[in-house]
């Protein structure tokens, strides 16, 4: 588990953006910021971002992925909410648990301080112990960068969210005027005769301003982009001036956000309003990658089946990102089929079938393996191109076990405590480990790369450095026995397998980690390139023995 924070050591300087939203939850307000930050990082500036969660949890690790959506790990180990991901892709940046201010996290540090006696006797209450625990952690994560953006989660009036609203009240006392600018995000939604209606975002700013909080730019999610006459009214019942007021209408693609900032010169009125015009970097000289890599037109399209069992997109979030990465590295449009590993029935089974590629992700529990395991063995059989993410990795070592190697019964002790065949398993070092998150392997962590070999190829270096979210291993006792019917161990770190293929196949990796979080726009994940390139390759195989 990441240390916490020291005590706050005053150094000064930077700029901060505070966003919260209104009206209702899932409006895009995290989109919005790490959009708005991609863009301020585009300008010159390093940018960095914080994201508070309200919720009473120490970290979205016990979350169920139906609730929360994925969890996701960072570098240092820290397991949070998927948000964070969205900012490490947009900004691409690497972030760490410090970055993350839960309720639970901030009310523990207080608890501890209050229980060793560091209070002096006094009464710990909310204000100003609770208040000045989380600016201390503001500050902190912000400490070293130019800009600093802070996403409140949640919606303005939920009760969970009071402290920390109270907190960036007092912090704008606390700072000069022009270091800091809250950003409030409101639903601006049609009324059955197609106006624009702006109720909803003035009540929202009522409820902030009642807390004491003005906001300085207000953002209206809405379908379109805001009518002049809405943005006026937005602007006349909300006390901001109405060149304040900008629209982030739907669009196609989530990275087409920051264009769509851009376009509306939202970057170009935060660094006036925070007096950094004059330092960005001119327009002209702006690196316009991003807006290249993401508006390009894909000139192949291919179907990759995702077998899991959570039948929710934000529980893959991750994975669907890393290949729409592949996807804007090689042209290519990759379309997901949802295969639900624990129905698997014709539909499913169809979808299978059609795709061009099948990857088996992550998870934890027996529910769905026995159908993740059909998935590896007709992808193994069939010559399908496949990629297995961590219990995906694992689910190939059983099916191999089992099918190739003829050990009847073999599995992971996780799902089959007594299964006569322990293919997966806690190593021995863990075993007297009674702490159960202290057998979990979190974070980043090095993996050793065989030459000559598929990972080899596809990393294109004798290591890799990827993110981690496991508690069970390959058991060492069975790697000869594996690798003697076929199956090779091409990654490892010391004695855990990291990465496994089969060198007759076109395309099977598995991988133990995660590395669908390191993808990023930019930056493509190499397994998920791999994959989709070996598609494409196969694809124009087949192209041209048809023509011949």
């Amino acid at each position: 588990m990441p240390t916490e924070l020291t005590e706050y050591d005053p150094s000064l300087g930077n700029k901060f953006i505070f966003v919260t939203g209104g009206v209702m939850s899932g409006l895009g307000k995290g989109i919005t910021a790490a959009s708005t930050g991609r863009l301020l990082a585009n300008a010159g500036f390093d940018v960095t971002a914080v994201k508070i969660d309200p919720y009473l949890n120490v970290d979205a690790g016990t979350m169920n992925p139906y609730q929360h959506g994925e969890v996701y790990v960072l570098k240092d180990g820290g397991e949070v909410d998927l948000d964070l991901g969205n900012y490490e892709r947009f900004l691409d940046i690497d972030m760490t648990f410090d970055h993350n201010v839960t309720t639970g996290k901030t009310y523990r540090h207080v608890i501890e301080k209050e229980r060793a006696g560091d209070y002096l006797g006094n009464t710990v209450q909310i204000i100003p112990h609770i208040t000045d625990d989380i600016k201390r952690r503001i500050r902190e994560a912000a400490e070293g960068h130019d800009i600093c953006l802070i996403e409140v989660g949640g919606t303005v009036g939920d009760i969970e969210g009071m402290p920390y609203l109270e907190a960036l009240r007092q912090f704008a006392h606390e700072e000069d005027e022009e270091d800091i600018l809250f950003t409030h995000v409101t639903l601006v939604p049609y009324s059955k005769n197609g106006e624009q209606k702006t109720k909803p975002t003035q009540h929202s700013v009522k409820e902030l301003r009642s807390i004491g909080l003005q906001p300085d730019i207000l953002v209206g999610r809405c379908e379109d982009k805001l009518d002049p006459e809405t943005k006026e009214k937005i602007a006349l019942f909300c006390d901001v001036p109405t060149d304040a007021v900008f629209s982030n209408p739907d669009v196609a693609d989530i990275y087409h956000v920051p264009l769509m900032v851009e376009d509306e010169g939202l970057d170009e009125y935060v660094m006036e309003r925070l007096g950094l015009a004059e330092e960005a970097i001119p327009k002209a000289d702006r690196d316009n990658g991003w807006r290249e890599i993401v508006t390009t037109d894909p000139t192949d399209e291919i179907d990759i089946a995702l077998v899991g069992k959570y039948g929710l997109e934000d529980a893959y979030m991750s994975i669907h990102e890393s290949l729409k990465h592949a996807g804007f590295e090689t042209e290519t449009d990759v379309n997901v089929l949802w295969v639900d590993a624990d129905e698997m029935d014709d539909e499913h089974a169809d979808r299978l079938e059609r795709a061009d590629g099948i990857i088996v992700p992550g998870g934890f529990g027996a529910r769905g393996t026995e159908g993740k395991m059909e998935a590896v063995r007709y992808a193994r059989e069939n010559e399908v191109p496949f990629l297995g993410l961590c219990l995906g990795f694992q689910m190939a070592v059983i099916e191999y076990a089992r099918n190739v190697c003829g050990l009847e019964g073999a599995d992971s002790t996780e799902m089959v405590e007594d299964t006569p065949h322990p293919v997966i398993d806690i190593l021995p070092e863990q075993y007297e480990v009674e702490d159960m998150g202290g057998t979990m392997r979190l974070g980043a962590h090095e993996t050793t790369i065989s030459e000559g070999t598929l990972a080899h190829e596809v990393y294109g270096s004798d290591s890799c450095t990827e993110r981690h979210r496991h508690r069970y291993e390959v058991n060492p006792e069975y790697i000869d026995e594996l690798e003697s019917a076929g199956m090779r161990f091409s990654g490892r770190a010391n004695n855990r397998m990291e990465i496994l293929e089969l060198p007759d196949h076109p395309y099977f990796l598995g991988t133990q980690f995660h590395p669908e979080f390191r993808s990023r726009p930019t930056r493509a994940s190499p397994p998920f390139v791999g994959l989709v390139e070996t598609i494409l390759g196969d694809n124009e195989t087949d192209t041209e023995e048809v023509t011949a």
